[in-house]
């Protein structure tokens, strides 16, 4: 195909139901990635797939999925689907899901959502009855394979999406595991919007002759984003977010990202303090209570999301004008993914990162990731107060306490000080529910105990009395 001549849907050779449910939708001209990956995928080929987020990596496999999957029907068999499209997340599920709902609505497929966070029988339900696809995330899809509610003996084509951020969480063991299930025949594609050596080498573990469809330059962010960075105190990062709010915030839509769950918490807390309502996500949501925070989000009910980077991974709603890192990630290709959450399909954004002394070594590593100096903006005099008790620790290097991504998450088991510690725990066992994927990803510090020797005064000075 010649890049320089113009490509439309209809020129792909995609099955007419496809073409019908495009055209519903009013959708024309595929975007570089789709026009290049699609016509490779409908021959049967391996794939990596690179693009900037926002660029239409969904549909540039979903819809050649689709198409192979509808031209060869068969009957469906309980719990064998005939293709698994892997996610880290579940909001990047569900977004995944409904994209195949639209695509496929003039199709007789089938397709069902397999993540933690919510009853597991309804999943189990929908897999006995037979389905074509499945959308999964990698913890309850293990959970339920170990109890044969779902075999991946028959799958025909295999999808692991978001792949760099799959191993930044820790789940390159999971994904590991769900491989070695896989029939050795098979149609297999890996996308992703970085390209670390890590992918690389997982790409040539379980890819065949793969060709390579790249758009962007890796771990490229997109022009149309405003990049800044002001070095702020830590103790002034507070005063700053409300600063950026009121300044840059007032049209669209504002996604603030934190690096810790309980820290999400706490700034919508105090942006509650200084009057400007927000909504909270993270793996220790419940996903209902994650689908609420994004409806208002999306409505512009709740103007304003802070978010981990984890649960905002798949996150795609329009009208994010701003983007604001109240703390700088410690894996610079998060920085990618958080800034590409704006400026989305040819629209403008801002993207300002706060910056504190223990966190210029993380910037520099951004800078050199990226490939350019970040400008800096100056702010006003801002207060300065005291950190809060209930506030993070120092920032952690990447790998944490046990050696392993962030912050040394426990594979199996694990208490409350790692995953978040809500009342029933982040981490349980297999073959319980789990809280979430993602939960167990999001490393939080335990709370340290409180002093107990005013109590024991006071017990001891009230014994005395009586």
């Amino acid at each position: 195909m010649n890049p320089s001549s113009p490509v439309t849907f209809a020129s792909l050779s995609l099955a007419a139901p496809i073409q019908r449910a495009l055209s519903d939708k009013g959708y024309v001209n595929p975007s570089p990635i789709q026009a290049r990956a699609i016509p490779a995928l409908l021959e049967g080929r391996d794939m990596i797939g690179i693009a900037q987020t926002g660029t239409g990596k969904t549909a540039a496999f979903a819809l050649p999925l689709l198409h192979r999957l509808s031209a060869r029907p068969t009957t469906r068999v309980p719990r064998q689907p005939r293709a698994l499209i892997l996610t880290p997340t579940r909001e990047l599920a569900v977004q995944i899901a409904d994209n195949l709902a639209v695509y496929g609505r003039h199709l007789s497929l089938r397709h069902t959502l397999v993540f933690g966070g919510v009853g597991e029988q309804p999943q189990i339900r929908s897999l006995a009855a037979g389905v074509d696809i499945v959308v999964a995330t990698p913890g309850r899809l293990l959970d339920l394979m170990n109890n044969r509610h779902i075999s991946l003996e028959r799958i025909e084509a295999f999808v692991l999406d978001e792949a760099d951020r799959m191993l930044d969480m820790g789940f390159a063991p999971d994904v590991k595991r769900v491989l070695a299930k896989l029939p050795a025949r098979r149609q297999s594609l890996l996308f992703s919007a970085t390209m670390p050596e890590t992918i690389r080498q997982l790409a040539q573990s379980f890819l065949h002759d793969p060709v390579r469809v790249e758009v962007a330059p890796v771990s490229s962010t997109a022009e149309r984003i405003d990049q800044r960075v002001c070095h702020v105190p830590r103790g002034s990062k507070r005063a700053a977010l409300l600063h950026l709010l009121r300044e840059h915030g007032k049209e669209g839509l504002s996604l603030v990202f934190v690096r810790m769950k309980h820290g999400a918490d706490r700034v919508v807390r105090q942006l509650a303090q200084d009057g400007i309502r927000a909504a909270a996500i993270h793996g220790n949501k419940s996903q209902g209570a994650r689908q609420r925070a994004l409806e208002a989000f999306r409505s512009g009910e709740c103007r304003v999301l802070v978010a981990t980077d984890i649960a905002a991974r798949g996150i795609n709603v329009k009208g994010i004008s701003l983007v604001i890192n109240f703390d700088l990630p410690n894996e610079p290709e998060a920085y990618v993914h958080r800034i590409g959450r704006t400026a989305r399909a040819g629209a403008d954004g801002i993207a300002i990162s706060l910056c504190d002394e223990t966190e210029r070594a993380f910037l520099r590593d951004i800078q050199r990731l990226i490939r350019r100096d970040v400008p800096v903006m100056a702010l006003p005099n801002l207060p300065t107060v005291s950190v809060e008790a209930e506030s993070e620790a120092r920032p952690r290097h990447p790998r944490g306490r046990n050696g392993s991504p962030n912050g040394g998450r426990p594979r199996h088991g694990g208490g409350a000080g790692h995953n978040g510690g809500g009342r029933r725990g982040g981490n349980q066992s297999r073959g319980n529910q789990r809280r979430s994927d993602e939960a167990r990803s999001e490393g939080t510090q335990a709370t340290p105990a409180a002093p107990k020797s005013r109590l024991l005064g006071r017990l001891t000075r009230w014994a005395g009395r009586n």
